[in-house]
């Protein structure tokens, strides 16, 4: 039972998945690094300073600049996914997929089952 678990730890697409996990943690809190350091401030700038990127009403207060860095954020993070996961996925499948489309087709059955009746011919004859 151990062995079975161990084996399924080991294999190559849980370690894969597990380096991927951690790798997106990372990349994730940069993101969120740079939104908070620079992005969000960026907002604030651009929306009154201060205490810019938020209005109050009814005296609840909305920080949208909050979101608007979120925002950012995740199309930085969806970007750097599609350019650097996405799209060399894509050629290298269509890589392969070219190379097996070329090889030369095999007889077919049809083809097969004529040259084993010739073969049954001539060595009936032989005989």
């Amino acid at each position: 039972m151990l062995k079975g678990f161990r084996d399924f730890l080991f294999r190559g697409n849980i370690v894969d998945l597990a380096v991927a996990v951690v790798i997106g943690a990372a990349f994730t809190a940069l993101v969120t690094a740079l939104g908070n350091a620079f992005i969000n401030p960026l907002v604030k700038v651009f929306t009154g300073g201060g205490v810019g990127g938020t209005f109050t009403l009814l005296g609840v207060t909305f920080d949208y600049g909050a979101f608007l860095t979120a925002l950012i954020n995740f199309v930085i993070v969806a970007a750097v996914v599609y350019f650097l996961v996405v799209v060399p996925v894509q050629r290298l499948t269509n890589r392969f997929k070219k190379v097996e489309e070329e090889k030369p087709a095999g007889p077919t059955e049809l083809e097969l089952l004529g040259e084993i009746r010739d073969l049954l011919r001539a060595q009936q004859g032989r005989d």
